[in-house]
């Protein structure tokens, strides 16, 4: 190309500006992402350096064409984490000039995979050692025989875990340890990140970049195409405060459970959201376990303390940055030091199972309570996690009621305890008025999404579990969606904890649910719950299934999810005539395909 040529400080005409750039708006991240690097390949093998999204200007000569480095970071993610950080390592290697694509492990296309001369893994664990719900069909593709050998291929991982647990990253041990059975290179060592995952992170984002491999030159002048969450200026680390419109009680006096409906406004925040995402809820630990920290410790909590640069109040630290209602096995680590307790050290020692029973059912007051330690003010704020948002299934469709966003929460407050165990989240968002704001963004989850209105629908959540599905029926309600809806609900009492009843009633009136099997677990004897339910219509689920209905679950991870599934794989059994191995292949199948899409927790 001739030296003289430049990119000018907006390359598009005012008619070509008004046709195309709106229409980016249209896009989701992916897409943009996708975009981002279509173009960058283009403008390489026309040897034109050209910015996508953006006005640049360069008064240097442009260099001559030459094969692109290519990237591609995959990630596998329940919370989204391992989403955020393969983005901002995409827009990394695109601000270098390198051609990345970012995709979920469950949009991979396996076939691409011998052809990969350059792959980084950002990936999460669930529990003990399990990979996420969008990341096992690729798994068991890479486990398996039909694997390509990778001899051409270098990689990096970033393991995102949980030191609570025993098998603590082992979701990225487990790819690295196959990538290398296959013959792929390592560019450099793992890293493996803790619950408070952004200084590794960082650093990971770092080295792909120190270490990008020599031959081949990045493109030239290509910057990455700049995207942003439904195009608002709010997010998770600049949130919406979003005033609140009503807090209720939805299950009776009589209940155990304490469940809130919650209704907030985004007027004016540009906030966007579909049926199957969340809202990230920014929230404020209970008074009460602030004030027992304080009185355990004997802290003055008037004291000011700097951490990170920024300097509050002990009070403050404790009620609006730091965790004190989530334990986690660094914490108790960094404390039993300090307190040098035989029973403490021997708790740390137990195995994953009694050790995370104990993590769940206790909270910082408990443990100053239980193994005192003489600590001064500096070292409990040096001690503690950072708060964490906390993420709430939408119950809204935003078709159906505008710029607002409804939520299901169960209110967590223990009150036999001589101190209350209280949820900061839930039990913060219980205690609001509608004089008061929250601090909300909107958490997206493309792995959780209603189907062409055209299929058939069987939502199966319990509990709370059924807020994503109030959105499902509303959005479906509003678009006048065709295809058939059959909703499982279980709690414990008919009675008390029938949740949204009048809703489901209406929605089987009008058409727009077309059947509700319901498991009150103890309005008899025997305790009945959805998976129960499945099995009793067993045969009618799988002729749904084999006419194409899409499944979805969300709930409880411990024990639901998985008795749910076992269900699922019994029906496949029974009805199928499949052995157990089948079924669960089966069951597999269905989730590559995105019809088996879960929400557990």
């Amino acid at each position: 190309m001739a030296a003289g040529n430049v990119i000018s400080a907006f390359p598009l005409s005012p008619q070509d500006a008004q046709s195309w750039l709106p229409r980016l708006h249209e896009l989701d991240s992916q897409q943009l992402w996708w975009l981002s690097g279509y173009a960058a390949g283009l403008a390489q093998r026309s040897g034109v350096a050209q910015a996508v999204g953006q006005a640049v200007q360069t008064n240097e000569p442009v260099a001559d064409a030459a094969p692109a480095l290519r990237a591609t970071v995959l990630y596998g993610t329940a919370t989204n984490n391992a989403k955020r950080i393969a983005e901002q390592l995409g827009a990394d290697l695109s601000a270098r000039g390198v051609e990345a694509r970012v995709q979920r492990l469950s949009q991979y296309k396996t076939k691409d995979l011998a052809q990969e001369a350059l792959l980084y893994f950002v990936v999460s664990t669930q529990g003990e050692g399990e990979p996420p719900e969008d990341s096992v069909p690729f798994f068991k593709f890479l486990s398996g025989n039909r694997a390509p050998k990778l001899d051409k291929t270098q990689f990096a991982v970033l393991a995102l875990g949980d030191k609570s647990y025993a098998e603590f990253c082992a979701f990225g041990k487990s790819i690295e340890k196959r990538l290398l059975e296959l013959g792929a290179k390592p560019l450099f060592a793992r890293a493996d990140a803790d619950v408070e995952f952004e200084p590794v992170a960082k650093a990971f984002r770092e080295t792909a970049l120190e270490k990008l491999p020599a031959g081949n030159k990045p493109a030239a002048n290509v910057l990455p195409l700049k995207t942003s969450a439904a195009h608002s200026h709010y997010h998770r680390d600049k949130p919406f405060a979003a005033p609140i419109l009503a807090v209720q009680k939805i299950t009776a006096r009589d209940s155990d459970k304490d469940i809130r409906h919650v209704e907030l406004s985004l007027e004016g925040s540009g906030l966007h959201y579909q049926p199957g995402d969340s809202l990230g809820i920014w929230p404020r630990n209970p008074q009460s376990s602030v004030d027992a920290v304080l009185q355990t410790s004997g802290i003055n909590g008037d004291e000011n303390v700097t951490r990170d640069g920024e300097t509050l109040s002990v009070r403050e630290w404790l009620r609006k940055r730091l965790e004190i209602t989530q334990l986690a096995k660094p914490v108790l680590e960094a404390y039993a030091k300090l307190a040098g307790n035989a029973e403490l050290n021997a708790l740390l020692a137990s195995d994953s199972k009694t050790f995370q029973a104990w993590l769940k059912s206790h909270q910082l007051f408990d443990v100053l309570r239980a193994f005192p330690a003489s600590l001064n003010a500096e070292q409990l704020i040096a001690l503690l996690r950072k708060l964490t948002p906390r993420m709430y299934s939408i119950a809204s469709a935003q078709d159906a009621v505008g710029e607002e966003v409804h939520l299901t929460i169960a209110v967590v407050d223990d009150k036999q305890q001589p101190t209350p165990r209280r949820g900061a989240a839930s039990f913060y968002l219980s205690e609001l008025t509608e004089a008061d704001n929250v601090e909300v963004f909107i958490e997206y989850n493309d792995q959780f999404r209603l189907p062409a209105n055209d299929r058939d629908i069987i939502l199966i959540g319990p509990g709370t579990g059924v807020a994503p599905f109030r959105a499902f029926i509303q959005q479906r309600e509003e678009s006048g969606a065709e295809g058939r809806s059959w909703l499982f609900f279980g709690n414990p009492k008919f009675t008390s904890d029938f949740l949204y009843q009048t809703e489901w009633q209406a929605a089987l009136k009008s058409g727009v649910l077309s059947k509700l099997s319901l498991a009150f677990s103890r309005d008899q004897a025997e305790k009945i719950y959805v998976q129960h339910r499945l099995r009793e219509h067993g045969a009618e689920v799988w002729q749904w299934l084999q006419n194409g209905a899409h499944l979805y679950v969300c709930g409880d991870a411990s024990r639901m999810a998985p008795d749910v599934h076992q269900a699922l794989i019994d029906i496949a059994v029974q009805h199928g005539g499949f052995n157990a191995e089948q079924a669960d292949e089966y069951l597999t199948d269905l989730k590559a395909e995105g019809r088996y899409q879960r929400d557990v927790y």
